[in-house]
Formats: structure tokens, sequence, C-alpha cells
């Protein structure tokens, strides 16, 4: 089981979370502009990072606030957590094996 550092409460059980998608998406600047095949790129493909990957998340049990986390996708190592909308983290450099 994870412990996830709430921006806001602190350390808490990964239970009262919820996971939010790719962090860092810019909303696209013209979006009535956009074609059915632009708009399914934008709400439904994202990167599928092996390693260090940007998350929203929302303490949903908490203070019900959004935050930022960088997390390993290989071993679930959270190497930062930060408010939304806040300077982002820098992403560790992937190690190699």
């Amino acid at each position: 089981m994870l412990l996830i550092s709430c921006p806001n409460c602190g350390p808490r059980d990964e239970t009262e979370f919820h996971y939010g998608g790719q962090a860092h998406v810019p909303y696209p600047e013209n979006p009535n502009d956009l074609t059915d095949r632009e708009w399914a790129e934008y709400l439904f493909y994202r990167e599928n990072t092996k390693g260090t990957f940007a998350e929203r998340w929302v303490h949903s049990t908490g203070c019900r606030q959004w935050f930022n986390m960088l997390r390993d996708t290989v071993t679930y190592d959270i190497q930062a957590v930060y408010q939304m909308g806040g300077a982002a983290a820098r992403r560790a450099r992937p190690t190699r094996s």
C-alpha cells in the first residue's frame, strides 16, 4: 500500500485518494476548431511512460483538493508531490540498468 503525502493534509493511506490521469496536459487553445479525431486524441491518448511520470491525484476523502505527483511507474516510488498550478517538480533522470 502506498503512503501519499497530501500537500494540504500530510501523509495519508492511498485508499483516501483517486488517480486523475496524466498531469500537465494543456487544454486545446481553440477547442471549437478540433476534429473528432483531435478531440479523441486529447481526451483518450496519453503517454504510457515506464519510469518517472507526472500524475494528477485528488484527496477524495480528505481535503478534496487536486495536486500533482511524480511517481515511478515501475517501482511506485513517489519522487515529488506539488500543488496544481504551482511550479512543476523536475523529473528525475531515468536510471539505466
